[in-house]
């Protein structure tokens, strides 16, 4: 028997998933280093060698922009939005494909490769994705003056932080900030700042660039932050931006071909009690054929990059239709799973008997409740036996080309279908276990539809539909958050979902819980800076490491830091 079980929507534990394999091996370990001038040669070589492997990758790239405008009250809201998701081609250069229809209509809004706004303001992609890279043309002492400033922790992982200025007469375009690198062979893992030169046709942002420990001595570039404020252009026009790019999809493939070489198989004979045990009726061999075309797609879109393997947030999912269930005494065949899509875009769609709900919509729920409304809904279309379209159990109608995948496959419901579905999904709130929360729910769905002019891109859905409007919902049990004024209608972007750029598994951010939150701080909906807590590969990332073990470097005599005897 089936019993009730709780999400904490804090939410509940991270964690990284297991890591497969590196398609190429690192280079082997040089003698540690005893000076600065080794320390910097090593980070240069490293950084020229990165640039060399990474061709053989191609990760999903995804940029999403809001632009901002001052407020009395908030301080600055968004006040419009650009989306872009593509595929790099780095052993083209930085090159990108793009896969969201937002991007295709926009090549040649976005165009060539440069970190920079053409003369029209117009965003570039590229550019953005350019900020991955330091300087791939010439990075080393006749270009860059390294300056020594100190040692700091970046999550777990003890870094040697060096100021980086182009050298008189270098070029433009060449990078002004600071960096990060990590201790133990000489990486970098953080680089903040921005490319200089930029005139009255090109204007480089400021921007914070993060890579992740992927594999032994690889790091992968992850994360990038973009922001500029009073940028002035076209005489009184002036630009204030923030973004997030993320990538992923490193080892798309490659890990699921090595987990299924490495597993131990045991057969096991079926027990055939009748000669007609395992014949199907019609309605099963209709059900089976259903599902199979429900797991075609799954199973494609994972392959691609644009959903996530199973995992940890998918129980946490589970955990709230399950709830849904008991409570409602609803019993379908075959069972509801549920799955998340790896975009920022807010969106939530059914697969046949598969629930499917963006990271970024995951994100932005402030509570269980909130998470729960959402499910209900598309829970309601699975029970009113809303299918999806069972030619994709046909394996030809899978092969699509990547760039082709939005318009291949689509999930939307009918107005009358989504109706149908909101009232049924009103009534499994109302004998659910979240039946007294529902007013936290109400408060999110009018937070989005407060929000939806100045995020429309946000909002736009690739497969499914737009987050359900539930208005007998927002009207029945209404909060008013003057009462609590700490209550939270939606969270910023990446409030909640952790994302790992090479095997694309996602967990649950652990994160502390902060005090006091001014109206400022609250922020639903906006993109934020990454500050993600930095591991090495294999190890435990809730393990403390003592900053007093090593003795500090002295940039004085050029003597580099020991490293600790644990590590």
């Amino acid at each position: 028997m089936r019993m009730l079980a709780t999400v904490v929507l804090g939410f509940v534990l991270g964690g990284s998933g297991t890591i497969a394999s590196a398609a190429a091996a690192p280079a082997p370990e040089p003698q540690q280093a005893r000076t600065m001038d080794q320390v910097i040669d090593r980070v240069i070589t490293n950084e020229n060698r990165l640039n060399q492997q990474i061709r053989q990758y191609s990760p999903l790239v995804e940029t999403y922009i809001q632009n901002l405008k001052p407020d009395k009250d908030l301080g600055e809201v968004p006040a419009g939005d650009k989306y872009f998701l593509g595929r790099a081609d780095f052993a083209k250069g930085v090159s990108l494909v793009a896969l969201s229809d937002a991007g295709n209509r926009g090549k040649k809004i976005f165009g060539s490769v440069g970190n920079f706004f053409s003369f029209a303001m117009q965003f570039l992609p590229d550019g953005f994705l350019q900020m991955i890279f330091i300087d791939t043309n010439g990075f080393d002492k006749q270009h860059y003056k390294f300056d020594y400033v100190k040692r700091e922790f970046l999550g777990e992982v003890r870094c040697l932080v060096f100021d980086v200025s182009p050298q008189e007469k270098s070029g433009k375009g060449r990078f002004l900030g600071r960096i990060w690198v990590e201790d133990q062979d000489y990486n970098i893992v953080r680089f903040n700042g921005a490319y200089s030169g930029g005139g009255h046709s090109s204007w480089y942002f400021h921007f914070d660039s993060w890579r992740t420990n992927v594999q032994p001595g690889l790091w992968m570039p992850s994360f990038i932050y973009s922001q500029e404020s009073d940028l002035h252009y076209a005489m009184s026009k002036k630009l204030d931006f923030k973004a997030q790019t993320r990538l992923w999809g490193y080892n798309i493939g490659h890990a699921q071909q090595e987990q299924e070489l490495s597993k131990i198989l045991v057969e096991t004979p079926v027990n055939d009690d009748t000669k007609t045990s395992n014949d199907l009726s019609p309605l099963q061999a209709q059900r089976t054929w259903d599902h199979q075309a429900e797991d075609n797609v799954a199973d494609r879109l994972e392959r691609i990059g644009l959903m996530a393997p199973k995992g940890e947030v998918d129980k946490v999912l589970d955990t709230v239709v399950n709830n849904l269930e008991v409570t409602n005494n609803i019993d379908v065949e075959p069972e509801v799973r549920c799955r998340v899509m790896m975009t920022s875009t807010l969106e939530s769609y059914t697969i046949g008997h598969t629930i499917v709900l963006s990271r970024g919509l995951i994100d932005v729920l402030p509570d269980e409740a909130s998470l729960a409304t959402i499910v209900a809904h598309e829970l309601a279309h699975v029970v009113l036996g809303h299918r999806m379209d069972s030619t994709y159990a046909f394996f030809d109608q899978l092969l699509v080309d990547d760039k082709e995948t939005f318009r291949h496959f689509g999930f939307g419901r009918t107005p009358d279908e989504e109706k149908a579905a909101n009232a049924k999904a009103i009534v499994f709130l109302s004998n659910s276990p979240y039946k007294n929360q529902l007013g936290n729910a109400g408060l999110f769905l009018t937070a989005l539809e407060t929000r939806q002019k100045e995020i429309p891109n946000l909002i736009s859905p690739h497969l499914g539909d737009r987050v359900p409007g539930l208005t007998d919902l927002k009207s029945s049990t209404p909060v008013d958050p003057k009462q609590n004024p700490q209550m939270i209608a939606a969270l910023p972007i990446g409030g909640r979902v952790k994302l790992d750029p090479w095997n694309d598994t996602l967990s649950l951010i652990k994160s502390k819980p902060v005090g006091t939150i001014a109206e400022r701080e609250k922020m639903p909906f906006e993109v934020t800076p990454f500050m993600p807590y930095l591991t090495r590969f294999g190890s435990d990332a809730g393990k403390p490491i003592a900053a007093s073990v090593a003795t500090p470097a002295d940039p004085k005599s050029g003597d580099a830091p020991n490293k600790p005897d644990n590590q």
